[in-house]
């Protein structure tokens, strides 16, 4: 049928006769092609179609890289196509025009004839590097630089090319690229195979290399026309992907049906010869460079200049041990017979990665009312029987509408932290593992060292790590960071709070992920809030199982106060250390056990009141916003001549009474300091 539709289409916008002519019409004009994949993608950048003959892949592709360059998109997708139909049929060979006389493609080779035409389709995903290494993309290859230009009309013919317009085009590549030309160690030549052209091609790359380099014969020069034939449209892209592949697998690949050089072309002089067999990708002095040439009938030249991508090599693996594979259908016997294709389908490709699957699953498929979830290991275990629904302890099936449930993510205060808290986290989520490296390094200002070698110490440091931790000035950092990347974690998996709520410390969290701090001011609070606390004399805090109004008496005489009333069953008494083990051996004469926390000073109690003024300047000094998530607090607001209001945004606990930010509307902009409530 499409075939059909496309062999018979001779529909034109003017001669649109009904509605199945304006369905053939929009399903084979070339312009729609572009808009036709935004819209199945919903993608919202530019969505251009190109038509410069031959090169029109490859300029497409500069084309996105501009566009990622100024900001346009953040993602784009670059390719070509070409159809001549199914090619059951051959041609006639006429000498002087393009098409070869024995069907092969015979690139820069004496008895080049001509070429041979081809289908073909490809595409590739492009990003701006730090971005895809920001998101764990698989980076293949980097574009160094690329551009493109016109001939224009100094030459023999509208068909004929131009040896300086493609060598300027080269050049221009290169000097983008701001690389040397002797560190081009291969070039995917456009290479038609014609008498005229590929002389004319040799020549250009020549005049551009020569502005830099007079390397002879240290360039590798192949065309993939010679294995699969002149794919027009699709030719530059087909080409730009053999090269990425070549880069990656650090091999260059033979250019076939060469035997002798063209006698138009002396490579002996230049800085190329053309690579007739399959070897490996030597290049001890630079990265592993090529370049990519496609030049379009009627003058239109584009060159690539690419780069071998060599991951560094992580200090740590990030590999998830489970997957969680999410199944969707609009019916119980429709999500049966996805669990059995899915089953299938792992059995008959085991080479399938596991993550990907896990991650299509669940980021590119709509969700329906019957729902299927298994937790999985290998694939094997996939396709046998974790998909299996009497599995019920690995796999959960639910049929019924989808209702989002409210969420609130609770952060706890100090007390809680012990050495490699979340360790097998780090080192197997990579969100997790994102936000903790970022967070340490944005530390690594206040505190002067790596915090994470105190999170995740080598065995033979656990002691002196362990040590460390209970410094005030250490275990508020490392609480914020570990709670702060749990809640991204959380987020990345598609559990958004409505509200949110900490204790102490876990306040801050709160209000960072609440937006009423930058995460780059929290933390400077952070650790300057641990630091001043940890200048404190030394306290001790200890939990009771005992309700406020019984401990109240008990404290009666003493300068011990409340600091946390956890419970109605529990609170947590707070002073200098000297009364807390005064008091625990009281509660012992009444058979109450107290439990001391891991803590190096009483905090919220009358022992922290002398960091108040030092903490309250430095506040001042941080930029608070509106919260766009509720968490439980009073944030006064207060414009001069108008009544106080209160709203729920930020609090920090002290002794028993609470220091409340208080802002002072002055025009548009605010001001804040630390108030005391009883």
């Amino acid at each position: 049928m499409l075939n059909n539709i496309i062999h018979d289409n001779h529909v034109y916008a003017g001669h649109l006769t009904d509605s199945k002519d304006a369905v053939v019409f929009g399903g084979n004009v070339p312009e729609a092609l572009t808009t036709r994949v935004a819209y199945k993608l919903n993608l919202t950048g530019p969505a251009v179609h190109f038509s410069t003959a031959c090169s029109t892949s490859l300029v497409a592709v500069h084309h996105a890289c501009q566009s990622l360059l100024n900001g346009e998109c953040e993602m784009a997708l670059a390719g070509g196509v070409s159809y001549l139909g199914s090619q059951n049929q051959g041609y006639l060979y006429e000498e002087g025009l393009v098409l070869s006389p024995d069907g092969h493609c015979r690139s820069f080779d004496a008895k080049a004839r001509g070429t041979i035409w081809g289908n073909g389709v490809g595409i590739i995903v492009l990003k701006m590097l730090d971005d895809a290494l920001e998101d764990g993309d698989s980076i293949h290859a980097v574009i160094k630089g690329s551009a493109i230009n016109n001939d224009g009309n100094l030459k023999v013919s509208h068909s004929a090319p131009s040896i300086d317009a493609q060598a300027r085009a080269i050049y221009q590549a290169l000097d983008v690229a701001n690389i040397d030309p002797k560190s081009i160690s291969y070039i995917e030549a456009h290479g038609t195979a014609t008498p005229l052209g590929d002389p004319i091609e040799i020549a250009a790359l020549t005049q551009a290399f020569r502005a830099k380099t007079d390397k002879k014969s240290y360039c590798a020069i192949g065309s993939l026309k010679s294995n699969i034939g002149h794919l027009s449209e699709a030719a530059g892209i087909a080409g730009l992907i053999k090269t990425v592949l070549s880069l990656k697998n650090k091999q260059i690949p033979p250019s076939l049906h060469f035997k002798t050089p063209n006698p138009e072309i002396d490579f002996e002089s230049t800085p190329f010869y053309v690579n007739t067999e399959l070897k490996d990708w030597e290049s001890p002095d630079y990265p592993r460079r090529a370049g990519v040439s496609s030049f379009g009938l009627g003058g239109t030249n584009a060159h690539i200049v690419l780069e071998e991508w060599n991951a560094p090599a992580p200090s740590y693996v990030t590999k998830r041990r489970q997957q969680l594979l999410l199944l969707s259908a609009k019916t119980p016997t429709a999500l049966e017979a996805i669990t059995a294709n899915l089953a299938n389908h792992f059995n008959y490709h085991p080479e399938l990665n596991l993550e990907d699957v896990a991650y299509t699953l669940t980021y590119g498929r709509k969700a329906f009312a019957h729902r299927r979830i298994a937790v999985v290991s290998n694939q094997s275990e996939a396709a046998a029987k974790t998909l299996s629904p009497r599995d019920n302890q690995r796999v959960l099936t639910n049929s019924g509408e989808v209702k989002p449930r409210l969420v609130a993510f609770m952060f706890t205060g100090q007390g809680s932290q012990y050495v490699n808290m979340a360790r097998e986290l780090y080192e197997t989520e990579a969100v997790f593992q994102k936000y903790v490296d970022k967070c340490c390094a944005l530390l690594q200002i206040h505190l002067d060292f790596d915090l994470r070698t105190i999170l995740y110490p080598a065995p033979e440091n656990i002691e002196a790590a362990t040590e460390t931790l209970t410094q005030t000035s250490m275990t508020q950092s490392a609480l914020f960071v570990t709670e702060y990347a749990l809640a991204q974690l959380w987020i990345s998996w598609g559990v958004k709070p409505s509200a949110l709520i900490g204790h102490s410390i876990g306040e801050y969290v709160a209000a960072t992920l609440a937006g009423v701090f930058s995460l780059e001011d929290a933390l400077l609070l952070v650790s300057v809030r641990g630091q001043l606390m940890q200048s404190m004399p030394a306290g001790t805090m200890m939990a009771v199982p005992l309700p406020e109004y019984e401990i109240k008496p008990l404290l009666e005489g003493t300068r011990l106060e409340i600091a946390t009333i956890n419970s109605p069953a529990l609170c947590v008494v707070s002073g200098a250390t000297n009364d807390i083990e005064a008091f625990a051996k009281k509660l012992a004469l009444q058979d109450i056990e107290g439990r001391q926390l891991h803590t190096s000073h009483a905090f919220h109690s009358y022992m922290m009141e002398p960091v108040l003024e030092a903490f309250t300047q430095q506040v001042r000094k941080i930029k608070l916003n509106a919260p766009s998530i509720p968490f439980p607090s009073f944030l006064i607001f207060q414009a001069p001549g108008s009544p106080t209001t209160k709203q729920p945004v930020l609090n920090i606990t002290h002794s028993n009474y609470v220091l409340v930010c208080v802002l002072q509307r002055v025009s548009s902009n605010f001001s804040m300091t630390l108030t005391k409530f009883y």
